[in-house]
């Protein structure tokens, strides 16, 4: 995360444990991109992570969590509250 905030870059992960890192530590960057799916072949989930991807660019490069299941994706801004 250290390493993905000071480089610029968002960290594409099916690890949940990336969101709960920044719910927990109010984090404002690096943006984080869950892939919530049993099969994450391009084939079954890519056009929906790329469609995301090229919707929420701006916010992205702003810091957010953005979840990408085969149903809809979810956008967070930065920091996360409760």
């Amino acid at each position: 995360m250290t390493f993905a905030r000071d480089n610029g870059y968002v960290v594409l992960t099916h690890d949940l444990d990336f969101g709960a890192i920044l719910a927990a530590t109010h984090g404002l960057k690096p943006s984080v991109v869950q892939i919530r799916s049993e099969d994450v072949s391009p084939e079954v989930i890519g056009k929906l992570v790329v469609d995301a991807l090229r919707q929420t660019k701006i916010e992205l490069n702003n810091g957010a969590l953005l979840t990408v299941d085969t149903n809809r994706a979810r956008l967070r801004i930065l920091p996360l509250r409760q």
